[in-house]
């Protein structure tokens, strides 16, 4: 399957294979925002349409892949996407910009996967990236952020080279670029295959926080708050049938990122696994969690951010839709 800008994965027609009218169906259907290809957030929504969890649900889900987070949260702000994977420093600093949005679930307590990593034949280490060139995938995603981080954090400066979710591996493997912020499972795949190797592993060195959730604006929550905990209940589901069907699910990655099982088999074991299965924001760590992720992209040199409490919707608790 090949991938593009703002290429729709699929669309689920339950709405029209019960035989609703065009109005009814347009009402019912959520437009999901996915923040780059290869990652774990298109592996859930790709499970809950392949076991027919939104359709269960009795809605209608359009999927769409952006090149990055920031991007993903743009759609969002314009009106073209309604719920949003992406990272929750995102939400706090678009609340500052008059994008009033908050976080509804809680999908990731760490950056799984994500590795800083050079080419395999490279003696550098990451002091040595100093003055030199870092590839993320867009100004403002979660890549953007962790190599903020790693400024801060280990008192270095680089350039850093937006190129999308489909550009880090290239733009690495030809050199136009000294390292690249690379999230799993591509991360996993060209440390295997000994193409590149990792200097800094962020699922190790970034204190645990609220790094990303589902988000959505508040105004579309207050109008459309069932067709929210529907998709949440979908999503959710499907977290939980890849938990408990690993051959499945392994197999799933391998065929929609062409890459092999072994690889999708880490991917599972390293970032499915360690996903958060409630999604509640209601518990009582969560303002501590969220805080923790804005103190990170505070660090990182993000400005003006709206405080945790802000950001945080416990409107919602997803009940995972069994399949």
């Amino acid at each position: 399957m090949s991938f593009t800008r703002r290429h729709v994965l699929t669309t689920i027609t339950a709405a029209a294979l019960l035989g609703t009218s065009v109005m009814a169906q347009a009402a019912d259907t959520v437009r999901i925002g996915l923040p780059t290809k290869t990652y774990w957030p298109t592996t859930i929504a790709e499970t809950a349409v392949k076991q027919k969890l939104f359709e269960k649900e009795g809605i209608t889900a359009e999927l769409t892949i952006y090149r990055g987070g920031a991007e993903t949260f743009e759609a969002m702000a314009a009106g073209a996407a309604d719920v949003i994977l992406d990272a929750t420093s995102l939400a706090a600093a678009g609340r500052k910009k008059g994008v009033m949005s908050k976080v509804v679930a809680n999908a990731a307590m760490g950056y799984y996967g994500w590795q800083l990593m050079v080419l395999a034949k490279s003696t550098a280490g990451v002091k040595d990236l100093n003055a030199k060139k870092v590839a993320i995938t867009s100004a403002g995603s979660g890549s953007d952020l962790l190599a903020l981080w790693t400024i801060q954090d280990k008192k270095i400066d680089f350039t850093r080279v937006p190129v999308g979710g489909g550009g880090l591996v290239p733009n690495l493997l030809a050199g136009n670029v000294d390292a690249a912020v690379v999230y799993s499972p591509l991360s996993f795949q060209i440390s295997k295959s000994g193409e590149a190797k990792t200097i800094l592993d962020y699922s190790k060195e970034v204190p645990p926080n609220l790094a990303a959730g589902w988000i959505v604006l508040d105004k579309y929550a207050q109008e459309k708050p069932q067709l929210v905990q529907k998709t949440l209940n979908a999503l959710y589901g499907a977290l939980m049938f890849m938990r408990d069907n690993k051959d499945v699910t392994v197999k799933l990655i391998s065929e929609l990122y062409e890459i092999p099982v072994e690889i999708a088999a880490l991917e599972y074991d390293a970032t499915i696994m360690h996903l958060e299965t409630d999604g509640s924001m209601s518990g009582p760590k969560i303002p501590d969690e969220v805080q923790l992720a804005l103190d990170m992209a505070k660090a990182g040199g993000m400005k003006d951010l709206a405080p945790a409490a802000e950001v945080i919707s416990t409107q919602f608790k997803p009940v995972p839709t069994k399949p």
